[in-house]
């Protein structure tokens, strides 16, 4: 058992040091596509460590909500980094503590919290934000369902441990239509959550079109930086559960040793860098869709997954 406890621990250390590195590669590979110089890839952890630093400064109007936002952001990627498979592909001590839907709750449950207190805070551009966030995660939650759904009843299973070895189990089985279908619309389900394009421009400045940066615009110091830190967090656990729970194993743990969990550290880190650079070709190659299309773009999703249920019950 300790040893379960011990890799867990090493997972979240992984997830949780790391995921301000994947964010900052992400921003240089975007950089670079555009011919520019860019950032380093540490430069997040600069701007981190000097969030951390600053006062904070919080409004008058702002109540409990504003204070314990940026914590409960923090802690939920953490928890569902307990749930899903992220260096081993044997299920750990938390494993069965929760399955797929209870992972997107918590998930759900850090930006419901950031969305509130956007609005606490009484300046009308966060609660702008926190509508249109609100509004996206409307559309999205369908999308979810569909993928929950579907791959719960090919796989048998809403354990992600579970679902990866089932998935895994067929050979070449990623490579069959209602796996395609499933991971296409995950995709779509990622770019939506993340605020990425064509849902948002993350590197958008202006407050009258942001989606995701406006919801902590009044935060500084400790809170700013514990709200950036999540975001990173939760791109790395949507990425994990992406490459692999739904894409494929390869690269993850299969021995109960500590050398072998170590050793998939850099094997994760290169999936997750092939993904960013899908990542990056979609953000190059498509403009930022205006608000009223944003329905369409997961509205599509949702056909994706209903399309790959069809698939799986005209196969089975």
């Amino acid at each position: 058992m300790w040893q379960s406890i011990l890799f867990n621990l090493i997972q979240v250390a992984v997830v949780v040091g790391l995921a301000p590195l994947v964010e900052g590669v992400l921003h240089r590979m975007e950089e670079n596509v555009q011919s520019k110089r860019g950032p380093s890839i540490f430069q997040v952890y600069r701007d981190l460590w000097k969030l951390l630093q600053k006062d904070e400064i919080v409004s008058g109007e702002s109540s409990w909500i504003f204070r314990a936002a940026p914590y409960v952001a923090f802690v939920m990627p953490i928890f569902v980094t307990l749930l899903i498979p992220v260096l081993t592909r044997y299920p750990l001590f938390f494993a069965f503590m929760g399955d797929m839907l209870a992972a997107g709750f918590l998930l759900a449950l850090g930006g419901f919290f950031v969305a509130l207190a956007a609005v606490d805070a009484a300046n009308p551009y966060g609660a702008m934000g926190a509508s249109r966030t609100r509004m996206v995660g409307f559309l999205a939650e369908p999308v979810f369902m569909m993928v929950f759904f579907t791959v719960s009843f090919t796989a048998g299973s809403t354990i992600p441990y579970i679902v990866q070895a089932s998935w895994s189990a067929v050979p070449g089985g990623f490579l069959e239509p209602v796996h395609i279908l499933v991971i296409l619309a995950f995709l779509m389900l990622i770019l939506a959550d993340e605020s990425r394009i064509p849902v948002d421009n993350p590197s958008g400045q202006f407050e009258l079109a942001m989606i995701g940066k406006s919801k902590y615009l009044e935060y500084s110091g400790r809170g700013a930086a514990l709200i950036k830190w999540a975001g990173c967090m939760k791109l790395v656990v949507l990425t994990c559960v992406l490459c692999n729970v739904l894409v494929t194993p390869w690269g993850l743990a299969a021995e109960h040793t500590l050398a072998a969990v170590l050793l998939a550290i850099p094997l994760v880190l290169f999936k997750i860098l092939i993904f960013l650079l899908v990542l990056v070709i979609i953000e190059s190659s498509l403009a930022k869709l205006r608000l009223f299309r944003i329905s369409e773009f997961l509205s599509a999703a949702f056909v994706i997954c209903l399309l790959a249920m069809v698939t799986r019950l005209m196969g089975s």
